[in-house]
């Protein structure tokens, strides 16, 4: 029996990440990178899939939290003799100075785990198993003076520890035994050729948990963020940190692959690659916290992967090489043996012409960040990325599409799709405003194919007897990305049909304060859960209608159903409250990110008002 997804908590060092259970366990963890073969995937293989664990004697509870802003894991451990506290943390070491371009901070392919009694006496166990290249390589661990070595090929996995491991059959084993004040530690080091590169010490291990401490506390209070939900926002801030790739500047979707959407069902697939999409709606939430480098970085992973931010824009990216083809790992049970698991993504050769629309929002709301005085190497070709942006918007302005949720089910003229086209055109033309180089009458001809635009999804979207614009022209069901449309501004969130369609979907797509992102047939197995981002967009439609009492309940609400760590997945199922899909999801946490600072945004301009109350407002403004 799989532990449940919302058991998981991330840690990381912006090259990758890690999952920790409630238990201790590490049940999930690619190296070098995110998109790399995972070593440990328990999480998906309850018996095939490796795992770094930790068992006390006589356990009797845990409680677990990040030390305050970071991410480093601190659970307490509370058995019948007395309390120990672990550490977690993948070091991170920040360069001096820090770069003005590239990565703030240098990995080292290491996790360490740092346990102290704090009380009476504990005792127990640390097991390492890992299997390399998705259990698909076999190795046999070797004693090397005070280490154990695990070695498959090019894969190497090194195990350090005090009191020292030993081998029991194919695992290392660190038995510890320890009184108030001891500490046991144990370090894993990915990759390393050389002893001397080893953490052979406690000194060494203590060291590193302050220095990465400290990292991700000044990275933290880099935050303009005032707010009331300042530890949500910060959580899921540091969360979308964790899933940049800093060598590059890519952001993934998630940390994670082949977790289930549906149980039982068939989505499983893998979230480890850089959407266009997700990432550009992560910088527009960076941005509004204060985190302009992070959005400078990803425009440099643009050009370093596409030549002028958009010439080959494609739907998605390997962080660092090409996309992997889709590919099931049929030897794998699946979580809770819902299978099948997948790496790789099909929909990487999808057309989503919504791309371009994002892409230029997250540049427009970077560049005014910065007052339109950004980096040297973002700014010198300015005038030709909105060429090429709005060249390939415009081409496809007629063009059916796969959409933002990739249906597999064939192209359909999506209305989230005509809206981002209106969104890349006429944030195109703000831009050109403000900058040299773009002559007038391009910038009046984007302008008068965006109203043409505008005017054909206002008209072809609207369906009567629905009483809602709804997910594609001449169709009849609902979409809640509908709802991102009039966050984006190409809806009214006040006028009349926009309040009809969010009245709509609460009544076709809600499930209380969830939302499913569609109910039709898509071709796949199984019933998905309702889709986390979309209740929170629901939250900034209601903000910015001045529904903001309403909103704000909700969104209180909301925030209540992430895990105890405050992480979420792509999914909730609404009938048991659980977490379904990859975890943690980028788009989960941006789309918190950006509710919360709707909602205090628009809390300031109508108060906490009513639905009446904010009709009022709105006609008296």
């Amino acid at each position: 029996m799989s532990k449940p997804i919302s058991d998981y908590a991330l840690i990381g060092d912006t090259h990758s990440c890690a999952l920790i259970a409630r238990d201790g366990s590490i049940d999930w963890l690619c190296w070098p990178r995110h998109d790399s073969p995972a070593l440990f995937l328990k999480l998906l293989d309850d018996e095939q899939g490796g795992a770094c664990s930790v068992a006390f004697d006589g356990l009797t509870g845990t409680a677990r939290r990040y030390v305050p802003d970071t991410n480093v894991l601190e659970t307490t451990f509370t058995t019948a003799t007395g309390r120990g506290r672990l550490f977690d943390l993948m070091p991170v070491n920040p360069p001096s100075p820090e770069p003005d371009e590239g990565p703030d901070g240098e990995g080292e392919s290491r996790l360490i785990r740092l346990l102290t009694c704090e009380s009476g006496h504990i005792s127990g166990r640390f097991v390492v198993r890992p299997t390399f290249d998705y259990a698909r390589r076999p190795c046999t661990p070797i004693v090397e003076d005070a280490s154990v070595l695990f070695e498959a090929g090019d894969w190497r996995l090194r195990v350090n520890a005090f009191p020292h491991p030993g081998l029991a059959g194919d695992e290392a084993e660190i038995r510890f035994s320890l009184a108030e004040g001891q500490t046991a530690y144990l370090v894993l080091t990915h990759g390393e050729d050389q002893e001397e590169a080893c953490i052979e010490d406690f000194a060494g291990a203590q060291r590193r948990l302050e220095t990465t401490v400290s990292y991700w506390r000044r990275w933290s209070a880099r935050s303009t963020y005032r707010g009331a939900y300042r530890d949500a926002v910060m959580r899921s801030a540091l969360c979308l940190k964790l899933l940049t790739y800093s060598p590059s500047g890519g952001i993934v979707a998630a940390a994670t692959a082949g977790l289930p959407e549906a149980v039982p069902g068939d989505r499983n697939y893998d979230y480890r690659f850089a959407w266009m999409r997700d990432a550009s709606f992560t910088i527009t939430a960076f941005v509004m916290l204060g985190y302009v480098r992070e959005a400078s970085e990803f425009l440099r992973f643009l050009r370093e992967r596409d030549g002028t931010y958009g010439r080959e824009t494609r739907l998605m990216y390997g962080v660092s090489d090409g996309m992997p083809p889709e590919e099931e790992l049929d030897h794998l049970a699946g979580w809770n043996g819902v299978r099948p698991v997948m790496i790789g993504n099909i929909a990487a050769g999808q057309d989503q012409h919504d791309i371009y629309g994002e892409l230029l929002r997250a540049l427009c709301v970077f560049l005014e960040a910065v007052d339109y005085n950004p980096p040297e190497k973002v700014n010198d070709r300015l005038p030709e990325v909105l060429d090429n942006l709005t060249a390939r918007a415009i081409r496809h302005r007629h063009d059916a599409d796969n959409g933002i949720w990739e249906l597999r089910t064939g192209p359909r003229q999506q209305v989230h799709t005509k809206a981002m086209i209106w969104v890349a055109l006429t944030d195109a033309a703000r831009i050109a405003r403000n900058i040299a180089g773009v002559p007038e009458e391009k910038i009046a001809a984007w302008e008068r194919i965006a109203a043409e635009v505008r005017a054909e999804y206002l008209e072809k979207g609207w369906n009567a007897q629905k009483q809602a614009y709804v997910g594609a022209y001449d169709a009849h069901h609902l979409d809640a990305a509908v709802l991102r449309v009039a966050l984006f501004g190409a809806l009214d969130p006040g006028d009349p049909r926009t309040r009809s369609t969010l009245a709509a979907i609460e009544r076709e797509l809600g499930a209380g304060d969830l939302i499913y992102r569609y109910r039709m047939d898509d071709g796949l197995k199984g019933d998905e859960g309702t889709f986390t981002a979309c209740a929170f967009w629901r939250v900034g439609c209601l903000a910015l209608d001045g529904r903001t009492e309403e909103a704000k309940a909700v969104f209180e609400r909301l925030l209540a159903r992430g895990n105890d760590v405050g992480l979420f997945a792509e999914e909730i199922d609404p009938a048991t409250g659980e977490q379904r899909g990859n975890t943690p999801q980028g788009f989960s946490h941006m789309a918190l990110i950006n509710a919360a600072l709707r909602l205090e945004a628009s809390i300031a301009r109508f108060g906490l008002a009513g639905p009446s109350d904010a009709i009022q407002s709105r006609a008296a403004e």
